[in-house]
């Protein structure tokens, strides 16, 4: 639990920048260098492989250094950790709200 929770809190961790949920998009399309991502992204190259390195970090990405170019691309992690989670939590307020609707509806034309 300890391990898996550690790297829930890494997917949610790298996730929480827009730019590198950015970054996850578009490499879903096909894989990019980081220069050519950094160029897309209007950064410098040292800005965004520190957000190449926290998707890394989470295995959310993985990159290949060839001759000077790293090129990165989806990691293995497809985030079932994360989807778990948020249907757990989904679950959690679906069953609270259900008890308001029986409430509601059991002190419904109660004075």
């Amino acid at each position: 639990m300890v391990q898996s929770q550690a790297a829930l809190d890494r997917s949610f961790a790298a996730l929480s920048d827009p730019t590198r949920r950015a970054i996850l998009l578009r490499l879903g399309g096909a894989g990019a260098s980081v220069g050519s991502l950094s160029e897309h992204f209007a950064m410098t190259l040292t800005g965004l492989q520190k957000h190449v390195r926290v998707l890394e970090e989470a295995g959310l990405v993985t990159t290949e250094k060839v001759g000077r170019v790293r090129h990165c691309r989806l990691g293995p992690r497809r985030l079932e950790d994360v989807t778990k989670w948020l249907t757990s939590y989904r679950n959690q307020l679906e069953q609270r709200l259900d008890h308001l609707e029986d409430f509601l509806e059991r002190t419904k034309g109660t004075p």
